[in-house]
This record gives C-alpha cells, sequence and structure tokens, in this order.
C-alpha cells in the first residue's frame, strides 16, 4: 500500500506541474529590479499559491462527482465487475500507477479497490430498498404450493382448514379425530403430515449441555439415533439419543495433533464411523462403538509433493468432510481450492482437482441414490455442481452464481434437484440443480469479465447493507435474508422430510438464534438461544454490583452467543443449536428445544431448564 501511496504523490505533483506550466510561470515578465512600488505584487505573487490549492480543490471535487456517476452507472450494469474492470483499463493509461499496482500483491489492490469504491457511495445508495428481493417471494410461494416441500393448508380442504380458529386450536383438533379415527385413511394421513410440519421448536430450551471450549457443529444422524458435537478442544463428544427426550453418553474421540480447531465431522451412512478434520490434510476415522476406545483411523488425504518438508506441514487445511453416499468414499474441500475424493479402502486419491479460486468451505453429496454427484461452495463466491465420473478435466458440471461474498456452507435436500448455500453477504439461497449454468457458460463469462470475488471479511465487524446489490447474473430461486453470518462458517439446513415435510429453511446467526424460513422467505419462527441459555447467576450479579464491579470480574467481556450451527431431529420437533456461549464466547452449549406452543404465555409455572456438563452429568444450580 505504501507504493500506491508515492504513486498517487508522484502523479499529483506532476499534475500540479503540468498546470502550472499551462498557466504560465507568475515570475515571467517580472522586473529584476524590485522598488518600494512592488510590494503590492510581491504580495500577489505569494497568494497565487493559495488560489492554486483552491483551483486544485474545485478540480479534485469535480473529479470525484464525475468518479461517483461512473460508480452509480456500473452499479447499474454490472456491479462491482463493472466497476473493478473499467478502473483496471483506465490505468494502462497511467504508466506510473499501473506499474506500481502490478508490483504489489493482487490481494493488497483488491482490497484496496473495494475501500475505495465503498467510500465513495453516495448515501442515497444505502436507502434504495428495491435492490433486495421481494418478502414474500413469489418463486417461493410457488415451491410452497408445488407439493416438494410439504403439504399446503389451503388445498388440505378439510373442516379444520377451512375454519377460523387458530394454529394451536388447528393442532388439538387434529390430534383429537386422530384418537377418535372418525376421518378416513387418506384424510388422516393429510392431517397427521399437517399437523407435522406445523410443530416449529420454541425458544425454550428443554436441556442445555455446557462444554468448556466452543462447539463448531452438532448433527443428528440421519435416523436420529445419535448425534455428536464437535468443540474447539479437538474433541468429538457422542450421544445415543434413540430418545430424543432423554440422551445418554456414548464416547468421546480426540483428534491428535490438530491445528486451532476442529473444523468439520461426518457419519458414515450406517452410522459405524465417524470422520472429523482439523485445519490439517489428515482425516479421523474413529468407530462409534462405545466399547471401542482404541486410537482413531488417520487418512492422509495429501500427496507427498503436496507438503511442506522443511516446515513438516502439509500443504492444505481440510474445512469440510463427508461421506459419499454408498459409504466407500470421503469428499473433502480444503484450502487453496482444492476438492479431494478419496477412496477409504484402498486409501488412494480418486481426484485431486483446484475446482475453486479460494478456499472450498463446504461440500456435500446431492443424494445417497447418487454417489457421484457432489456440490461445493467457495469463498470465490460460486457454488459448483460436480460429477466424479467426468473430474479429471477440473471442469464443474454446473456452476451457480448469485452470492456476492463467499460461501460458508452447501445443503442438498436430498433429491438431487434443491441446493441450499449461506453466504457472507447475510444471505441464504436456495438453487435448482436445472438453472446451473453449463461450463461454456461460465467459461465464457470468466473470459469476458473478472470472476467475482468477495472482500468482506466477515469475522470483524458487522456487513452494511449498503453495500448488497444482486448479482445481475443471480441465477438462485429465492433469497433469505435477516440471519447474520459473521464470525465464522455458520451453517443453513433443509427441514427434514420426515418432521416437517422439508417445508422450511434452517440457519444459524452470529446474533445467537436460530433463524427459519418459509419457502417465501418469511419468517416462519426465531429461536432465541442467547435468550435462553444467559447465565441467571450473571442477571443476579449485575443487579448487587456497580459496572465497575461487575467488568473487573468479567474481564470486560459480556454474555455473547453465536449459533454456529443447527440440526432438526429428523422425526421430532425438536432442534439442536450448536453454539459459542458464554463470557467473549469462549465456551459453547449444545441447547434441545422442543415445540411447545406459546409456552412463554402460559398460566402455569414453566418447568426449568436442565443444565448438564459435556458427559450430560447435571450441573448444580447457583
Amino acid at each position: 500500500m505504501s507504493t500506491i501511496s508515492s504513486s498517487n504523490e508522484e502523479q499529483t505533483a506532476s499534475e500540479a506541474q503540468m498546470r502550472s506550466s499551462r498557466r504560465g510561470d507568475p515570475n515571467e515578465g517580472v522586473s529584476s529590479v524590485v522598488s518600494e512600488d512592488n510590494v503590492g505584487e510581491a504580495e500577489e505573487q505569494q497568494a497565487t499559491p493559495e488560489r492554486d490549492v483552491e483551483d486544485e480543490e474545485v478540480e479534485t471535487t469535480e473529479s470525484r462527482r464525475r468518479l461517483q456517476m461512473r460508480l452509480l452507472q456500473f452499479l447499474q450494469t454490472g456491479g462491482i465487475y463493472g466497476i473493478v474492470r473499467s478502473i483496471d483499463a483506465d490505468d494502462d493509461d497511467d504508466n506510473e500507477f499501473d506499474d506500481d499496482y502490478h508490483d504489489n500483491d493482487e490481494n493488497e489492490n483488491e482490497v484496496f479497490w473495494d475501500q475505495s469504491w465503498r467510500r465513495m457511495l453516495p448515501p442515497s445508495h444505502s436507502v434504495d430498498q428495491d435492490r433486495f428481493p421481494k418478502v414474500p417471494s413469489e418463486e417461493g410461494a410457488e415451491l410452497m404450493n408445488s407439493g416438494n416441500f410439504g403439504l399446503n393448508t389451503a388445498e388440505a380442504n378439510t373442516s379444520i382448514d377451512k375454519s377460523n380458529i387458530g394454529k394451536k386450536t388447528k393442532i388439538a383438533m387434529r390430534i383429537f379425530n386422530r384418537e377418535l379415527a372418525i376421518e378416513s385413511p387418506v384424510r388422516q394421513k393429510i392431517s397427521q403430515k399437517l399437523m407435522k410440519q406445523e410443530l416449529i421448536p420454541s425458544s425454550v430450551a428443554d436441556m442445555i449441555i455446557q462444554f468448556e471450549n466452543p462447539v463448531y457443529s452438532g448433527q443428528f444422524s440421519d435416523d436420529g439415533n445419535f448425534f455428536f458435537a464437535v468443540n474447539k478442544d479437538f474433541k468429538v463428544r457422542m450421544y445415543d439419543t434413540s430418545n430424543p427426550y432423554n440422551w445418554r453418553y456414548y464416547k468421546t474421540v480426540s483428534y491428535p495433533s490438530g491445528r486451532w480447531t476442529l473444523t468439520d465431522a461426518s457419519l458414515s451412512p450406517d452410522n459405524k464411523y465417524l470422520a472429523y478434520t482439523s485445519i490439517h490434510s489428515n482425516v479421523c476415522l474413529a468407530p462409534t462403538d462405545p466399547n471401542d476406545v482404541g486410537d482413531p483411523y488417520i487418512l492422509d488425504l495429501s500427496h507427498q509433493e503436496d507438503r511442506n518438508s522443511a516446515r513438516g506441514r502439509s500443504g492444505f487445511g481440510i474445512w469440510s468432510i463427508r461421506y459419499s453416499g454408498d459409504g466407500r468414499n470421503l469428499v473433502a474441500g480444503t484450502t487453496g481450492g482444492l476438492i479431494v475424493v478419496y477412496d477409504i479402502e484402498c486409501r488412494r486419491h480418486i481426484h485431486q482437482i483446484y475446482g475453486h479460486d479460494e478456499d472450498v468451505n463446504a461440500v456435500c453429496l446431492a443424494d445417497r441414490s447418487s454417489p457421484h454427484i457432489l456440490y461445493s461452495g467457495s469463498d470465490d463466491t460460486t457454488l459448483k455442481v460436480w460429477d466424479t465420473r467426468s473430474m479429471g478435466d477440473s471442469r464443474a458440471a454446473g456452476t451457480f452464481i448469485g452470492h456476492i461474498e463467499g460461501l460458508t456452507y452447501v445443503d442438498s435436500k436430498g433429491d438431487g434437484r434443491y441446493i441450499l448455500s449461506n453466504g457472507k453477504d447475510q444471505s441464504t439461497k436456495l438453487w435448482d440443480v436445472r438453472m446451473a449454468m453449463s461450463p461454456q457458460q461460465y467459461e465464457q463469462l470468466t473470459n469476458n469479465r473478472r470472476p467475482t470475488r468477495g472482500y468482506f471479511d466477515y469475522r470483524f465487524g458487522k456487513y452494511d447493507d449498503k453495500f448488497w446489490y444482486r448479482d445481475p447474473r443471480d441465477n438462485s430461486l429465492v433469497t433469505y435474508r435477516g440471519h447474520r453470518v459473521l464470525k465464522t462458517l455458520i451453517r443453513c439446513h433443509f427441514s427434514p422430510p420426515g418432521s416437517t415435510n422439508s417445508r422450511y429453511i434452517y440457519s444459524g446467526s452470529q446474533d445467537g438464534k436460530v433463524y427459519i424460513w418459509n419457502l417465501d422467505a418469511t419468517i416462519a419462527g426465531v429461536i432465541d438461544v442467547y435468550k435462553s441459555t444467559s447465565d441467571p447467576h450473571t442477571s443476579r450479579l449485575r443487579g448487587h454490583l456497580d459496572p465497575e464491579a461487575f467488568t473487573r470480574i468479567y474481564d470486560g467481556e459480556e454474555w455473547s452467543t453465536c449459533v454456529r450451527d443447527a440440526s432438526w431431529h429428523p422425526t421430532a420437533p425438536i432442534i439442536v443449536a450448536s453454539a459459542w456461549n458464554g463470557y467473549g464466547t469462549r465456551s459453547g452449549t449444545c441447547t434441545l428445544h422442543s415445540w411447545n406452543d406459546d409456552v412463554e404465555g402460559d398460566e402455569t409455572e414453566p418447568c426449568k431448564e436442565i443444565r448438564l456438563d459435556e458427559r450430560l452429568n447435571k450441573i448444580l444450580d447457583f
């Protein structure tokens, strides 16, 4: 950046000299003999630099105004792609600045450009609400009525649904009719599905499992009989959840020589093995059998030539890991844009390709019946579809463009058609695989325009909505907003077909909540994990201490919550939220939230949540 600054100073000095030469030398034609009568002329000469400064300020203001108009035009036509491309083209005429630009690190200069265009956007840009996706979404409403995402209440055509009674009463009447068996088998089946998809868990936590370190991920198995929690202390805790309301501690497995944190974990289709990763090329495979207490199996997904022998470290770290549908392969998304497909039994690479320009933060399989189709999401803002049978040429089978910042997570509905992604642009997007760009279309796009790249550092600060815009090439179906994708790689999911008919989209959030959307982007529910887990002892203590004393006790850090992951039970109306939780988010929790409609408005005294440690031992009250 110092080179850029010096170049700007040289350019400013050069322009000042040119303007001075065009106006003429102020000393030219002045007599060499200065008498007492020349005092006024001398004062006028001294004032000349001040007028030059004023002229320069006027020209600078006019140049800034013209540049703002150009930026607005480019935003209307091509977004930031047009801005950066135009600036690069203009710099070709400025040899001094162009040389300095190419001598510096590319990433540093791109950040410089990003900060520049953001500072120059006029205030009116921040209040343009037409930029944001329409809510409710017409496309999402069509999906809700299509039958692919649960039943439409309006089309159920039952006497209960036609009535104007409240939701709580409708559920009670459906249960009553089910017990009396007064409806036909078809109507009973419809009522049962409608009842299930209306049971959205509440904010009140039935159980709080507290960990000494932040929880990075927590998921139920596909059958709901198993739950695992991935922690920053390089350990994974496993639990028996065959009774989802009464958990049993299973076992704990460790990752040897991890870096910073565990990043991801994936259960094998038969629930017998758990694969888990860190920012390292090694994958640990641990048996889930509680009687097997041996060390995990270690699989090194790097090639020998990828390793840095001088430092003894592998060439990449793994951000995301998934079992294939048949359980034979592992798919990993890593640093540097690398995607690895690894044969577990043969212990060899099937594919190792650089499919993205930046880190691959998420991978997932399309569905179990098609183990060769996978999806990947990257910091280069693209979501790609791959066919492992044709990955040799490093060309994706399809590409989705729409996020303007990097992707943090990718999830599949499991039908080989619909995909979900979370992005650092504070958006969750729903995609239809049939709308993906072909390889030819994507190549043509990247040849004609500079590829998209996100610049926002989601780890620090907040995202300003005035910088959000809709990519003109966005081929997503629906965009969901309202949550905060900050601080870490926050995850989103489809709700399960068994307990909700895949009716909802849900995501964690940095503000300590789980957001649940209908398909049309309207809010179906919000689970406030922060409210249900904030330390009650702190609240009581705050009332008895002055602010300075409270700050000294807790090192000035407030209780805060960041929900990184959430998992909806496949057959019960339960969501478990996995979070960074505590003072400065230095500890973690897994909170169980079940459906309990309007529990906060009940007149009876609510049941107190159960606080447990990582082995499910009850924590004594304060």
